[in-house]
């Protein structure tokens, strides 16, 4: 299974390395923006409607301050606008990496 094996702040960007030898390079500002938490995302009932969310696709300046592995499966950042509930899945993250052109 995929996993980081480092993950650092470099200037405006999180860099993820992973276990199959690839790395990722998130904007900290697009890394909030992309959080599957309910806050940011809304949640949807059982009909597909959709409740709540924060439609901003962006968040200038907003820096992830910290993070930590949660299970095998994710990563939880912490950033400077105070949203700390997203649950970044191994496999979310490298999904973003490819929306951000990276292999």
């Amino acid at each position: 299974m995929l996993s980081p094996t480092n993950i650092q702040a470099i200037g405006d960007e999180i860099a993820i390395c992973w276990s199959d030898g690839s790395e990722n390079y998130y904007p900290m500002e697009r890394l909030r923006a992309w959080s599957p938490s309910a806050e940011t995302a809304g949640e949807r009932d059982l009909l597909g409607q959709k409740y709540g969310g924060d439609e901003r696709t962006h968040y200038p300046g907003v820096r992830a301050t910290a993070w930590q592995i949660v299970g095998g499966y994710a990563i939880a950042f912490a950033f400077s606008d105070g949203h700390k509930t997203g649950l970044y899945g191994y496999d979310y993250l490298k999904a973003l990496g490819i929306k951000l052109g990276q292999a």
